[in-house]
């Protein structure tokens, strides 16, 4: 389960990636306000996403947040990290990590590890293979979707 602060970091990056278009900075305020996340608690998030890279900033008038990269280079994996570290569920399955649990025999045959290193693959192909432009499309598409007319 991902934290709030996770969830609203998503919410951030999503809304600027859906404007990216205009290349205008984001106020703070004006993203806490269109998705509802506390603004003391925006400031926080917006700052460590800027100082792990995925954010740039300008001061003053005109000033705000942008995307360090276009909407389709940034993934959910890259914000989720920040915030969560790795998506491994188990130590032992992280790449380049050779750890196990206290209580195992052995990496090799323990069943769990097996079982969790599928779903930490899975987990993190579709993070890592789910842009910040990809998610607003197929959000888009649900709405759209869900649209009825008479």
């Amino acid at each position: 389960m991902i934290s709030n602060k996770t969830k609203y970091a998503l919410k951030a990056m999503l809304y600027m990636a859906a404007r990216h278009g205009s290349q205008e900075p984001a106020l703070t305020s004006e993203i806490s306000e269109r998705e509802g996340i506390p603004r003391k608690f925006l400031e926080v998030i917006l700052l460590q996403l800027k100082n792990k890279g995925l954010l740039t900033s300008r001061k003053g008038k005109g000033g705000g947040y942008l995307l360090a990269r276009t909407p389709d280079q940034i993934s959910f994996g890259d914000v989720i990290r920040v915030f969560e570290g790795s998506m491994a569920p188990v130590p032992c399955v992280e790449p380049g990590r050779i750890a196990q649990c206290p209580e195992c025999q052995g990496t090799h045959s323990c069943a769990i590890r097996t079982v969790m290193r599928e779903l930490y693959n899975v987990t993190v192909g579709i993070m890592d293979g789910t842009s910040l432009e990809r998610a607003n499309e197929r959000s888009a598409r649900v709405e759209f979707s869900n649209m009825y007319y008479i």
